[in-house]
């Protein structure tokens, strides 16, 4: 006697049928936010220097997600989340919830106009957004936009501006380890 699966060959690992798997709600939220808040930390573990070189992690995580997964961050998130990253980089409290905030609804308009765009329209949004964030950053800690000033922020603004492809491919891997499907239990 043949085995009619050894006739056809082995079974292709995605046709297997998964009953109670699906995707945790714990381990989505978890990945989502906690993404952005290790993100937000991230300046402060890379390089202590006099003058801002690293760009804003979390802020850039949390425009990727909003770029790349439209649905899963609410416009009310930027308050919380700004909150924290205030209080990991030493910005003064109330920066970065105020721009977060404004970003996030800024990005709810552009999305409103604009449902269907592509990577480039995406990167152009993000690089926007993130020259903005710096600016508007450097103005709130209270520095005056001189010339020497604008110099010392010039290659955070440029390497955030031009991080965008890489943060979209660690938000796209974190999204498929978000939505990994896990056995249900009832």
């Amino acid at each position: 006697m043949i085995n009619s699966d050894l006739q056809m060959g082995p079974r292709p690992k995605y046709s297997r049928r998964q009953i109670n798997r699906e995707p945790s709600p714990l381990l989505a939220a978890s990945v989502l936010y906690g993404s952005i808040i290790l993100a937000s930390w991230v300046p402060t573990f890379l390089v202590t220097t006099s003058m801002p070189l690293v760009p804003p992690m979390g802020f850039l995580l949390l425009v990727g997600w909003r770029l790349m997964r439209p649905g899963t961050l609410p416009a009310w998130i930027g308050f919380p989340l700004g909150a924290i990253d205030d209080l990991v980089s030493g910005q003064p409290f109330g920066s970065a919830i105020l721009l977060w905030s404004v970003i996030l609804l800024a990005f709810e308009w552009f999305e409103s106009r604009f449902p269907w765009r592509g990577f480039f329209q995406d990167w152009l949004a993000s690089a926007i957004a993130c020259g903005s964030y710096v600016v508007l950053a450097a103005l709130v800690s209270g520095a005056v936009l001189s010339l020497p000033i604008l110099a010392a922020i010039t290659p955070q603004l440029l390497l955030s501006m031009a991080l965008y492809p890489m943060i979209a491919a660690m938000v796209a891997t974190l999204d498929r380890i978000r939505l990994i499907r896990i056995r249900e239990i009832r």
